[in-house]
């Protein structure tokens, strides 16, 4: 039984797929993010979809609840970071 296949996808989640990120200053996620999943902390650099450049500070296995389109290579440190989306 899958309980997503009648459902309506929605913003407030639960995304429909992670998917691994490779932060690049040039290159867009391929899939806009309803937020992304960290699994090793440190600072990651990202642009937003309402168009700002934000630089976070991320502990281990945190999850930012934030609409991103980019995740930038210059200014993160973060690894294991993930795009959360609606598939």
């Amino acid at each position: 039984m899958n309980p997503f296949e009648n459902r309506s996808v929605s913003l407030s989640g639960p995304a429909t797929d992670a998917l691994p990120v490779t932060p690049d200053d040039a290159a867009d996620l391929p899939a806009v993010a309803i937020g992304l999943y960290i699994e090793t902390g440190g600072v990651v650099s990202v642009d937003t979809v309402s168009g700002g450049t934000r630089t976070l500070a991320m502990t281990d296995f945190s999850i930012l609840p934030v609409g991103v389109r980019r995740v930038r290579s210059t200014g993160t440190t973060a690894a294991g970071i993930h795009a959360l989306v609606l598939a």
